[in-house]
């Protein structure tokens, strides 16, 4: 509110400067008139000059002459003339104040991103990092919500049916499959805090061999029961996910919702970016990004077009490309690993990826000798995996094979 308080004073001191100016600024002096001053400064020149003796008076009456034909011929050419307005229209300087005030907003709200502070980027990573750090657990986000209003109307069938499972799980104990429908069924129920108790007994009995997907299921049955909020807890069962399949397209919408809700829009825009460009179209995180997306972009500050969905860039080096660096000179071997290592560099910058990709590329930034790159991008690699032991021990890893790990 400061900012458009301050921005409004602002423009309403400049436009009244400047209609003050235009008012008080009269029309122009025509050149007639100008000449007829001037005419008649030259005849009092001349009864001066008669007075002092340094002209005759011969002389003296025909300049009089000349000079009161001259007068008279101006002063004609001047009572022709039309006066000019004393000063502008109010309509006009109205349409003046109007256009200063319209023109600036018009282009903040194109270019800008209203409710934002003025902060500095180091100072938005730092406020960043404390917003994650700091944001609610899972208990504080589902307490939070108000009670009932995530539940769904269920048929009295189904209730029945929910009911009877519910007694059923609670009789068995460790009924599996009991336990798998009892999650399912109560987050149809708009009942997730249930849902995810239900999965993490899932979880609980199959130990060691659960899947992917069942702790999937349960990261996600989290974050419906706060409401859409991507707590601390939910984070580690999708990092966790991510330690087990790296490119596990859930986990990676997810954390960039946590990204996008922790004040990092440019890291979100890059992962959904890249799992846009991955597809497949019938995916479930593909429309989900194409709404939300276009609205994180200018917070990123990126000027961003949705891509053709399925239809990313290849990952790295073709074998074809390996088999023939064989043959090439060493100077041939370093230009083809520097334009390699562009593209990658390009790729990540946009789409983002997995931290192998990251490891690889601050590795060959080392081998370039290009070290302050390799720095930045070490850096930038810690705070895009934050949290992810997995991936910081290999993206440090790489750092200290690069030589710029602290």
């Amino acid at each position: 509110m400061m900012f458009w308080i301050t921005s409004a004073a602002m423009v309403a001191l400049v436009g009244l400067v400047l209609a003050r100016a235009l008012w008080r600024s009269g029309p122009d002096m025509p050149v007639d008139t100008f000449d007829l001053q001037i005419y008649r400064d030259q005849l009092a020149e001349v009864e001066r000059d008669v007075a002092r003796g340094v002209v005759a008076k011969e002389d003296a009456e025909r300049a009089r002459t000349e000079i009161s034909r001259r007068i008279l011929a101006a002063d004609t050419a001047a009572q022709d003339t039309a006066p000019a307005a004393s000063g502008p229209r109010p309509v006009a300087l109205a349409a003046l104040l109007i256009g200063l005030m319209a023109v600036p907003v018009a282009l903040y709200m194109w270019r800008g991103a209203p409710g934002y502070g003025d902060m500095a980027l180091a100072d938005r990573i730092a406020f960043a990092k404390e917003l994650r750090e700091n944001r609610p657990d899972q208990q504080t986000a589902e307490a939070s919500i108000p009670q009932g209003i995530l539940d769904v109307q269920l048929s009295a069938q189904d209730l029945r049916l929910l009911e009877l499972l519910r007694q059923k799980v609670a009789e068995s104990g460790d009924d599996l499959q009991g336990y798998r429908l009892l999650a399912n069924y109560e987050a149809k129920a708009g009942k997730f805090a249930s849902a995810v108790e239900a999965q993490k007994t899932v979880l609980s009995i199959l130990g060691p061999q659960a899947e992917v997907q069942d702790l999937v299921d349960y990261a996600e049955f989290l974050v419906l029961a706060a409401g859409g909020y991507v707590s601390p807890e939910a984070e580690v069962a999708f990092r966790e996910v991510l330690n087990s399949e790296p490119d596990n397209g859930a986990a990676r919408y997810y954390l960039g919702l946590m990204l996008v809700q922790t004040g990092r829009p440019d890291q979100a825009l890059r992962l959904w970016d890249a799992l846009l460009r991955r597809g497949p179209e019938d995916a479930p995180w593909i429309a989900p990004i194409q709404r939300q997306i276009m609205s994180i972009a200018p917070l990123a500050g990126v000027d961003y077009t949705i891509p053709a969905i399925g239809k990313g860039a290849q990952p790295g080096p073709s074998s074809a490309d390996i088999e023939a660096a064989s043959e090439m000179s060493a100077t041939e071997r370093m230009e083809m690993i520097g334009g390699m290592v562009a593209g990658l560099s390009d790729r990540l910058a946009r789409e983002g990826g997995p931290p192998q990709d990251w490891a690889r590329l601050i590795t060959s930034l080392g081998v370039l000798n290009e070290r302050n790159r390799a720095r930045a991008i070490y850096d930038n690699a810690l705070q895009v995996f934050a949290g992810d032991e997995g991936a910081l021990d290999m993206i440090r890893a790489a750092g200290s094979q690069a030589g710029v790990a602290e």
